[in-house]
């Protein structure tokens, strides 16, 4: 004979009062409801909107991360070529501007993981790092202009109204770039997911400018390097001249394309950090390293192509035209 008080202990599976799975259990002659998923009910606290947010968030992190990853990558395969060239070439304002270029995207992405990843429910502390991003992005993408502004005045033969041309138009990109950055984004403090994390945002067209002036500006490099070409096709030889045109040409149309990206993204249906940021990091790491990796190139095509190269003879190290007829 089986006693009734041995299922006493026992739960029965039912509904819950919430509708939610749940156990009746029978202690002490009292009736108590254990919940079977209690993660589920605050998982129903969040919105549609806070779990494409956190989504958001991943992705962003993993396209950071893969960033940071490339860039180390690129950096260990070209060590021995890049000490090389820091040790061995003269201390010029190119060579600052190599530097910069090469160094700060790593920085960036560093930063922009950091915001991603590091908790912070602070929307003033937000607004610093972006803030720091934003200026960064703006000096390295400025270093990699100014390199192949540098290398477009060689091909044209050191014509200074050209040069002093070219950077007049940088510079005027530039400011307004600067002052549209700080003002056109707006900074949030996302707590969607398990590690509050900081957002940015800008619905504005005006963060398109400074893109549109720079596609602008590159469309005037690429045409000077054409037209140059053009003029110099029959009497231009030697590998350092070829690799210099090959170098512009390429950079530009690289360059055209991200600056395209950067105006049509932010009318895809997608959010504002994937949109209107993630084209922005692009455009300044993908330039970054295509500007250092070709003077990096150059540099080392000049220490084996001394006198042979009849067209353009370059210092390599300053990016100057040495005392010969072009």
């Amino acid at each position: 004979m089986i006693h009734h008080d041995i299922f006493a202990g026992i739960a029965s599976p039912v509904s819950g009062l919430d509708g939610l799975p749940a156990h009746l259990k029978k202690v002490n002659g009292r009736v108590y409801e254990t919940q079977l998923f209690p993660l589920k009910r605050i998982q129903m606290e969040y919105s549609t909107d806070d779990v494409t947010a956190t989504r958001t968030l991943q992705l962003l992190a993993y396209l950071y991360t893969s960033m940071a990853t490339f860039w180390t990558y690129d950096y260990i395969c070209s060590l021995h070529e890049e000490w090389t060239f820091l040790l061995r070439s003269r201390w010029t304002k190119v060579k600052a501007l190599y530097i910069t270029a090469r160094y700060v995207p790593f920085l960036i992405t560093t930063m922009n993981l950091y915001l991603i990843l590091a908790p912070n429910e602070n929307t003033n502390n937000c607004q610093i790092p972006i803030n720091l991003i934003t200026s960064l992005s703006l000096i390295s993408l400025t270093c990699s202009e100014c390199l192949f502004v540098l290398r477009t005045y060689t091909l044209w033969n050191k014509n200074r109204i050209l040069l002093v041309a070219m950077l007049f138009t940088l510079f005027a990109i530039t400011v307004p770039s600067f002052i549209i950055g700080f003002t056109a984004t707006a900074t949030s403090s996302s707590t969607a997911s398990a590690i509050p994390s900081c957002d940015r945002s800008s619905g504005s067209f005006s963060f398109l400018i400074p893109f549109i002036l720079l596609l602008v500006f590159q469309l005037v490099l690429i045409s000077l390097t054409l037209v140059r070409v053009m003029q110099r096709w029959r009497s231009a030889k030697g590998p350092l001249y070829a690799i210099l045109v090959k170098h512009n040409i390429f950079y530009y149309a690289c360059g055209l394309l991200l600056s395209v990206a950067n105006v049509v993204m932010p009318v895809l249906p997608l959010s504002d950090s994937i949109s209107y940021f993630l084209p922005k990091g692009f455009e300044v790491f993908i330039l970054a390293i295509l500007a250092t990796r070709m003077h990096l190139h150059l540099w080392n095509m000049g220490q084996h192509v001394r006198d042979s190269d009849i067209a353009v003879c370059i210092s390599m190290s300053d990016m100057s035209p040495a005392d010969c007829t072009v």
